[in-house]
């Protein structure tokens, strides 16, 4: 192989490079704040992905901040996002009530969630029927309060552990890119060393 026939290998191995970053960024950018679904759904509030067991959960949202909590056996998880762009909230301040019981929720890094653990209003919670939420978030400058109903499992219906649909894009579009980064740069590499030296003739 000649020096023009390897050069032209490599630019195209640098196109294919170039080519998928820019369809890795265009993925992150369909998932990215305000996209809406074919019936104008908010794509952005919290869904759900199948996991093993149904578990007594909460979903509420206002102008500045989403959620959604589940109640496992020992805590209340909360994720929180920023309502108009899927930005998680990162240690707030974060306060839940209910039946007149408040707790602080712990903001824990390594999972990105929040964790109230109060023995008194896990035993709250943990009744049956239905029970009332009001969720408090400080975070900077903003505040709000965020109310729905921890309501338990349907019978019969597939079991559910909540996960903010941005989250879950983000991911996807983060794999995306670094797959194809990371097949870019082998190819690059693997042509380059083909590459003859100063003075070695083709």
């Amino acid at each position: 192989m000649n020096t023009d026939s390897l050069i032209n290998a490599v630019r195209r191995c640098r196109r294919t490079f170039l080519a998928g970053l820019l369809l890795g960024a265009a993925v992150t950018a369909l998932a990215g704040p305000g996209a809406h679904g074919p019936g104008g759904e908010h794509l952005d509030a919290p869904t759900s992905a199948v996991t093993g067991a149904g578990l007594p959960r909460v979903e509420a949202h206002t102008d500045l901040f989403e959620l959604v909590a589940q109640l496992h056996a020992r805590e209340l998880s909360l994720l929180i996002d920023r309502y108009d762009s899927n930005e998680p909230v990162l240690g707030a301040q974060v306060e839940v009530e209910s039946g007149g019981v408040k707790a602080a929720a712990k903001f824990h890094a390594d999972h990105g969630d929040y964790v109230a653990d109060d023995e008194r209003l896990l035993a709250l919670l943990r009744g049956p029927g239905e029970h009332p939420l009001v969720i408090t978030v400080v975070h900077g400058a903003d505040s709000d309060l965020l109310d729905g109903m921890l309501r338990p499992p349907v019978a019969g219906a597939p079991a559910e552990h909540a996960v903010p649909a941005g989250r879950a894009w983000t991911v996807a579009a983060l794999a995306l890119v670094a797959a194809l980064v990371a097949t870019g740069y082998f190819f690059i590499r693997r042509r380059t060393r083909t590459l003859p030296r100063l003075g070695e003739r083709a």
